[in-house]
């Protein structure tokens, strides 16, 4: 009977994660999606739309900070333990132009405790290369 209540326990930890990070307003107003997520991992989901873009007509260093982030918060705190941002670093590798859909894949790559390590790859998902767009790495607290 165990494994059967923490599956459902974990389902419903998920569950509420999952409404908590898709009921974030600065998410939503750009448009990121969470499309995945599970332990340790998420994938958020961002269509660059003029509205996403800077002077030069690329997508805003900004956006694409804000969904490798989203995709960042998502796996960290996917375990229901409450998890905030240390440090982030991120590397712009590629412009992409207005239509393009773009996801960041989170992962965890060390565990420390209290402390937890993330990388995060921002891709190209209309391209069936999955092109790298940007990398983003990242260092939780949990409290």
């Amino acid at each position: 009977m165990a494994p059967r209540d923490a599956e459902t326990d974990a389902d419903a930890n998920a569950n509420a994660i999952r409404r908590q990070i898709e009921s974030d307003p600065y998410c939503a107003t750009l448009g990121i999606e969470l499309a995945e997520l599970g332990a340790g991992t998420a994938r958020t989901r961002l269509e660059i739309t003029d509205n996403l873009t800077n002077f030069h007509g690329t997508p805003h260093g900004g956006a694409i900070y804000s969904l490798a982030d989203a995709a960042f918060a998502a796996a960290s705190n996917a375990d229901g333990e409450t998890a905030v941002a240390l440090e982030t670093n991120v590397s712009y590798l590629e412009a992409v132009e207005v239509g393009t859909v773009l996801t960041a894949t989170a992962r965890e790559t060390h565990d420390g405790g209290r402390t937890a390590e993330y990388e995060v790859v921002v891709a190209d998902a209309t391209e069936e290369t999955d092109d790298r767009v940007a990398t983003f790495r990242g260092r939780v607290y949990k409290p």
